[in-house]
């Protein structure tokens, strides 16, 4: 049960992201400033953790190894994808965007074939391409009809190319993501823990965001004061507090998987938190009974997903016993 509350409270800082990038886009914050500002003022904190870890040697020898592969899949893990979920905030609601968002998890089941995975067998590991989890994809497809009916409400109060770019950056960033992670997670070969992946991929991905803040600077101007510190609590909420509480719910039961599954689910309720938040906040408009159907499919959606996902793995860890 204590797994779950931290898994819970997890997702309620991740919500922050989505609140506090539509608050600034409201104000009148350029979506430039609001991506570059977070990972610029994540560097700091992440490099704390990591010193007090006393890990940041081995990350230094690791990133000077291969410089070109962090700087490339940090760009497009980081850059990719959180630089078009910013932009998407001026299109879209925060709620709505969280809701969204949730479709990497079908993007990230659509990438695997592009990864190899190790099969332990009688005869020693093999590695294979991987595959399709379609059980896994079945159950998504219940996220994407949540996703649907929420954005079908949406759409009939914007026109279609407002509604496309609300859409078609959550979709690039839904690819981009586990796909930078996981590539850099490939590179890494597991000599370096999570802490030291993201802040490796912090500091790779800085010659982004410095450049796309030097844009910024000609284009819109500096950030004000108030979308600086907004900018800092992001970092600080989401990119610090929320992935240190949900890491360490994960290691609590991770040697259970259907404790594990549950874990992993509550991080559908960022939808529900960056709701509340804006309802609270910002003042928004109360979503429709449709809008409110879809949000709970959602959550049904990530609910099942994490309990078939990690059935299987279960499965195939128990198969691995009995075949040694």
């Amino acid at each position: 049960m204590k797994s779950i509350v931290i898994g819970i409270c997890a997702a309620f800082f991740f919500a922050f992201t989505f609140v506090l990038n539509a608050s600034m886009e409201l104000s009148g914050g350029s979506w430039i400033w609001s991506a570059s500002l977070r990972y610029i003022f994540m560097v700091p904190f992440l490099l704390c953790i990591v010193i007090i870890r006393k890990n940041l040697r081995p990350l230094v020898t690791e990133m000077k190894a291969k410089p070109g592969k962090w700087l490339i899949w940090s760009f497009v893990g980081f850059g990719l994808f959180y630089a078009p979920l910013c932009f998407a905030a001026a299109y879209s609601p925060g709620w709505l965007i969280a809701g969204t968002w949730q479709i990497t998890i079908i993007s990230g089941a659509l990438l695997a074939p592009l990864f190899f995975v190790t099969i332990h067998t009688k005869n020693g590991p093999l590695q294979t391409r991987g595959k399709i989890p379609f059980r896994g994809l079945i159950m998504s497809m219940i996220i994407l009809l949540g996703i649907v009916l929420m954005q079908m409400e949406h759409a009939k109060q914007l026109s279609l190319e407002n509604v496309l770019l609300g859409v078609v950056p959550i979709l690039i960033a839904s690819f981009a993501y586990p796909l930078g992670n996981r590539k850099m997670m490939d590179v890494c070969e597991g000599r370096l823990d999570a802490y030291q992946r993201v802040l490796g991929m912090t500091l790779a991905s800085l010659p982004f965001w410095l450049l796309l803040s030097l844009y910024g600077l000609f284009t819109v101007g500096v950030p004000s004061g108030g979308q600086s510190l907004q900018s800092l609590l992001v970092a600080l909420s989401s990119g610090v507090i929320a992935t240190v509480l949900f890491f360490a719910a994960t290691d609590m039961v991770r040697g259970n998987m259907q404790k594990l599954a549950a874990v992993e689910a509550t991080q559908s309720m960022e939808v529900v938190f960056a709701l509340v938040g804006e309802l609270l906040f910002l003042s928004i408009a109360f979503p429709t009974l449709l809008s409110w159907i879809g949000i709970f499919v959602v959550i049904l959606g990530m609910i099942l997903h994490s309990y078939v996902s990690n059935r299987k793995v279960e499965h195939h860890l128990n198969q691995s016993v009995n075949i040694n």
